[in-house]
């Protein structure tokens, strides 16, 4: 936080607020921002973290006030957005683009591994504890989606005639990927869910910006000399992108 929205808020000014609304609450983080001149509300629909902004000098009463005034449009805002699915049993995610139930053998040997059952159904099976499920899925996806996007980034590179320092694997947000101008290739692990042509897509994408840190007509060459098909993969994220990022979200709402 900058010197400046430090010296307008108070040791004690908490970082979010409860919004009670129809029984259900909500969590509100609070963000001050320099060039606020009112109070705003958004939601960010990956997170599904609900943003309260207000000025460097505006008050937290009001603040509070303002988000419990629109206590109705923050529930109905969340509930438009596709129901949450935690890495559970029972659970049905996709995983390269197939849908694979998850199922808990406690008793069983090893971590994660995959099956079909004997309808032909495809399992993403987890042994251990039932607190440890969540985690132990979410590092397997994450390990399964690096040794995808090495395989596909090496490939590209390759056929570019670059090279890149390293992978990183993250939870991000606000993008599928991206690339450092040190040649560090960061992507999204979420892209593991998706069929194999969109992260072989990304990977193309970053890997491009190796030679072009921008998006211009030279850049577009590139991508399309390395993935002439990147129009579909661009168009399967527009439409289906946003429903990743529900998967491994815990419930967001309690009941008072």
């Amino acid at each position: 936080m900058a010197l400046r929205a430090l010296l307008y808020r108070r040791p004690s000014e908490p970082s979010s607020v409860q919004v009670v609304f129809d029984r259900a609450i909500y969590l509100v983080r609070l963000r001050r921002h320099r060039q606020a001149r009112r109070y705003t509300l958004r939601i960010d629909a990956a997170s599904r973290e609900v943003v309260l902004t207000l000025p460097l000098r505006g008050s937290l009463k009001d603040a509070r006030d303002f988000a419990h005034k629109h206590g109705g449009w923050i529930a109905a805002r969340l509930g438009r957005l596709p129901e949450a699915a935690p890495f559970k049993h029972g659970t049905e995610m996709p995983l390269r683009g197939v849908a694979h139930r998850i199922v808990h053998r406690r008793a069983q040997r090893g971590t994660v591994w995959t099956e079909t059952d004997d309808a032909g159904n495809r399992l993403l099976c987890v042994a251990g504890e039932a607190p440890h499920v969540d985690r132990r899925v979410a590092d397997f996806l994450k390990r399964e989606a690096r040794r995808d996007l090495e395989a596909a980034s090496r490939a590209h590179a390759a056929r570019l005639g670059v090279a890149f320092k390293r992978i990183s694997v993250r939870d991000q947000s606000s993008r599928w990927g991206s690339c450092s101008n040190s040649g560090v290739l960061s992507f999204s692990w979420r892209l593991i869910l998706a069929p194999p042509f969109v992260l072989d897509y990304l990977a193309a994408h970053e890997v491009a910006h190796i030679a072009e840190l921008n998006h211009s007509v030279r850049f577009w060459r590139l991508v399309r000399r390395l993935y002439p098909d990147f129009a579909r993969a661009k168009a399967w994220l527009d439409a289906h992108g946003t429903d990743l990022h529900r998967y491994g979200l815990p419930g967001r709402v309690g009941e008072t």
